[in-house]
């Protein structure tokens, strides 16, 4: 009987031993090919980021050491006063009839902030219409921007406001119904700032002069200026990654190509390039950006000016910044696949900026950047401890993501110190990212998802009713006289939340993966990466359990 046992034991050994030489032998001959080639794919992609960040840090770079300068390039010449004695007769008729178009969708928190700015541009009123693009589903939001409007109408000034028992088209429907309207027909130029933007006074006389001397220019785009990018860990890295679009990717766009993606807001529009490019379309949810690709097309220059800067308010809730990350991944993506058959036929423009719209404009910046960040840093990476027979140079997985996010984080030097935290939540991110550009590419699920980017401007401190917020604007006789001393809000009773609502499934299961990798990593194959795997499993946790960006119970 012992001799049994001890025989069934040792044949016992002698199959686990068989089991995992069989298995050893199937990850060598059938897993590793595949896994050396999604590892070189990587590499590939991460190699085209960082040529494409030189390349766009080296245009900067030139601009910069050379002074050139949007005046420089461009004719600029300063707007006659029309309150010079000497210029009356010709004052006020050498400017252009601009219209300033401010699209809004219940917007109780900031909607009297971004009329007050618009009413505030310097420049004739009767040479400046105001149009209130109002599409708010909220009868109280509704109701407080229409009495805002009445109110800046009653001061002389010419403002429209417009309302839509309807969302068709979103934004882009009602910017483009806008545009139909009579009075619009007399106007030039058309601004535009979405709810949150507070342009300064002189933003039309810094912008339009370029477009009235420079007739080749369609689109004058300004800067965003962030007013609450120290209000929590989250708003400081969305400030991070928006510098460097607006210092190096706008710029670059601008200077080597005459061309970039419009941003939807704080910039200013020739009218007659937009109805050219075939107006406003709803096919996507990035409107701005496929305008801006047909006006490129038909041969019309960008330019950008980083010196004019715009107020705005970043998402400081996870929840508005996922919605709003789907969008940006989503409609790019989706609007490449549509176009681009159209880039590849089109007879006006260059082939150079045919291939820098394809390549460097959509697929390296739509589509690569967001499947590398994810598969590479959060997939093949990790899964390189487990395939032991594939082994990743340190070149890639040291020297060439360090120098690309370097080259990233110029764009804003005061928060340095925050680069790797910035690296892991933009990694935490490149999970969203994938599957929105996946999405759009396929034309699946929520490719026409469009939820509007929660603001609260000071709605989190509010206590007191609407109400009481109209009779206090209706006894201000000036913006600078309104004291923001009410609130924006009706006070909203905390709702009662379950815990398990509140926790992301996605970045949970990505903490658990790439934690147990960690644990295998100190334990067996001991190859350094446990660090990274713990910092970045950490990243998806404190993001799952919902620890990031501002609490706001009542937010939806």
């Amino acid at each position: 009987m012992l001799l049994l046992i001890m025989t069934f034991s040792i044949n016992l050994e002698v199959s686990e031993e068989e089991i995992f030489r069989k298995l050893k032998q199937t990850r060598g001959t059938m897993v590793a090919p595949v896994f050396r080639l999604a590892v070189l794919l990587c590499l590939v992609m991460t190699v085209m980021i960082m040529v494409e960040k030189l390349a766009a840090g080296m245009v900067c770079l030139v601009v910069k050491l050379f002074g050139l300068k949007p005046e420089r390039r461009y004719r600029w010449e300063p707007m006659i006063s029309p309150d010079t004695p000497a210029d009356l007769e010709i004052g006020a008729l050498s400017y252009p009839t601009v219209l300033v178009q401010i699209p809004m969708y219940n917007e109780r928190e900031v909607y009297r902030l971004s009329i007050g700015a618009a009413c505030n541009l310097e420049w004739p009123a009767d040479r400046m219409i105001i149009q209130v693009l109002d599409d708010s589903t909220d009868t109280v939001a509704k109701d407080l921007v229409e009495t805002e409007c009445q109110r800046w109408k009653s001061k002389g000034l010419n403002i429209n406001y417009e309302f839509r028992d309807n969302r068709k088209g979103y934004k882009a429907g009602a910017m483009r119904d806008g545009l139909k309207l009579d009075y619009v027909k007399e106007c030039d130029f058309v601004a535009i700032f979405d709810a949150d933007f507070q342009p300064e006074s002189d933003f039309l006389k810094r912008t339009v002069p370029f477009l009235i001397h420079n007739p080749e220019i369609a689109l004058v785009q300004a800067r965003w200026r962030f007013v609450n990018a120290d209000e929590n860990i989250m708003t400081r890295i969305q400030e991070m990654s928006l510098d460097y679009h607006f210092k190096i990717e706008q710029e670059a766009g601008s200077s080597a190509f005459g061309f970039f993606g419009f941003n939807g807001t704080c910039g200013v529009w020739r009218l007659s390039t937009i109805a050219e490019a075939g107006g406003w379309k709803d096919r996507t949810t990035v409107e701005d950006m496929d305008l801006a690709v047909r006006s490129g097309l038909a041969g019309w220059r960008f330019l950008y000016i980083g010196d004019i800067k715009v107020k705005c308010e970043l998402p400081s809730t996870f929840k508005a910044y996922r919605y709003q990350q789907h969008r940006w991944a989503c409609g790019p993506a989706n609007l490449f696949k549509k176009m681009l058959t159209e880039i590849i036929a089109n007879k006006k423009v260059s082939v150079w900026k045919k291939i820098y719209l394809i390549y460097h404009f959509f697929f390296v910046g739509k589509v690569v950047a967001h499947i590398s960040t994810f598969i590479f840093y959060c997939v093949v990476i990790p899964l390189s401890v487990l395939i032991p027979e594939v082994e990743i140079p340190t070149w890639g997985v040291v020297y060439l993501p360090t120098a690309i996010t370097l080259l990233k984080s110029v764009g804003t030097p005061s928060s340095f110190h925050l680069v790797i935290i910035w690296v892991l939540f933009e990694n935490v991110m490149s999970l969203h990212r994938i599957k929105a550009a996946a999405t759009g590419l396929l034309e699946a699920g929520r490719v026409n998802e469009w939820i509007v980017t929660r603001k609260l401007g000071d709605g989190i401190n509010i206590k007191t009713t609407p109400a009481v917020e109209v009779l206090v604007m209706k006894d201000s006789e000036d913006l600078a006289e309104v004291q923001v001393s009410v609130p924006l809000l009706e006070h909203h009773k905390k709702p009662q939340i379950r815990s398990w609502q509140r926790f992301h499934g996605s970045e949970l299961w990505m903490g658990v993966f790439l934690s147990m990798i960690g644990f295998y990593d100190v334990w067996y194959t001991k190859h350094g990466y446990f660090i990274f795997l713990f910092l970045q499993s950490s990243a998806f946790f404190i993001t799952g359990f919902d620890y990031v960006g501002t609490y706001a119970p009542y937010s939806s």
